[in-house]
């Protein structure tokens, strides 16, 4: 139980942060629902560079750091490193091309998969069974209340995605069935999970997913989908993975330390943002330059959020393979145990 309580206080340190960002925004949209994009278009912009794109410039350090002292820092290991990057990239991109309904579904499904993964709350799970079905149900969730509660705009995004990439789109009667079952399986899924960690009496890792599943679903019902999706990608999935891996790049200051990091996150983000700038300067110019180029064929602002998907999806499959295979390898492999 001392190590569960560490480990949780540990999380809150940093995972506060995303907690107050959100409700600050979602009172704020919710406060001011005719101007809601107009008033949180600033921080998303600001922070879909900074934190958003930011978040995956620093990919190419993470397994030098797993193994430090090894030769995973030597030319080789860049040279490997990249062409499986953009090799894994090239290959979503073709998957785009020649299968772009099945990229659709695989790109939910992957982002399913590595939002639960990577920002479900830390706690003793015990085996890689309940780590695979806590994350499952951390990811469904972020698509089951927008599709229930906003089930017009939710699909319009799936069906604007499907038309951009040239295959067909859903119908209302599908959709809708789909969502119901995906709330059935979500709220389910989750009774059992919450049960579990009672019969264990993990309360501590219990009292922290309750206080995060109603922050999440405050989130997806009080904001309409593109701005609470782009509230979480933001400020809860980019900035936790950023203050993660501030560890895993050798930060030393008191933020490093449960309860001490009060005040410390700008200096936890510049530390970050210094070995991010490279890719991350980069990824700004090839965004931009994309952007030119494509704008006399993206007629509205549904077929700008499309590309925006697509082009996320294409560094997401490396990204998350990065995440789950070295960051998360305690919650999985059976010799961490």
């Amino acid at each position: 139980m001392t190590n569960s309580l560490g480990t949780l206080a540990s999380d809150w340190s940093q995972r506060r942060y995303s907690y107050a960002a959100v409700l600050v925004l979602v009172g704020l949209g919710a406060a001011f629902p005719g101007r809601a994009g107009l008033l949180l278009g600033l921080p998303l912009a600001v922070g879909m560079v900074v934190l958003g794109v930011a978040h995956g410039a620093c990919d190419q350090f993470v397994v030098p750091a797993s193994h430090p002292g090894s030769t995973a820092d030597g030319w080789r290991y860049w040279l490997r490193f990249l062409a499986g990057y953009l090799g894994l990239a090239a290959a979503v991109g073709l998957l785009w091309w020649h299968w772009p309904a099945a990229t659709v579904a695989g790109f939910l499904l992957l982002t399913v998969w590595h939002w639960g993964s990577a920002d479900a709350p830390a706690g003793p799970l015990v085996s890689a069974g309940w780590w695979l079905a806590h994350s499952l149900l951390r990811g469904l969730l972020l698509f089951a209340v927008p599709a229930w509660q906003w089930p017009a705009e939710t699909a319009g995004i799936v069906n604007g995605l499907l038309r951009f990439v040239g295959t067909g789109t859903m119908g209302p009667g599908t959709f809708a069935a789909g969502a119901t079952g995906l709330a059935v399986v979500v709220a389910v899924g989750h009774v059992v999970l919450w049960a579990r960690y009672a019969a264990r009496q993990q309360w501590p890792l219990l009292v922290a997913e309750l206080g995060e599943v109603l922050i999440l679903a405050v989130l997806f019902v009080a904001l309409p989908p593109k701005l609470s999706v782009g509230v979480y990608f933001v400020f809860w999935h980019s900035l936790q993975h950023v203050l993660r891996l501030t560890g895993w790049l050798g930060y030393a200051g008191p933020g490093q330390l449960p309860g001490t990091s009060r005040g410390n996150l700008l200096a936890r983000l510049a530390f970050f943002l210094r070995r991010a700038a490279p890719l991350l300067l980069i990824s700004c110019v090839a965004l931009l330059v994309l952007g030119r180029l494509l704008a006399a064929h993206l007629p509205d602002e549904t077929a700008w959020f499309s590309l925006a998907l697509v082009v996320a999806s294409i560094v997401t499959l490396p990204h998350a393979l990065l995440v789950t295979v070295v960051m998360d390898a305690p919650q999985w492999r059976p010799a961490a145990r």
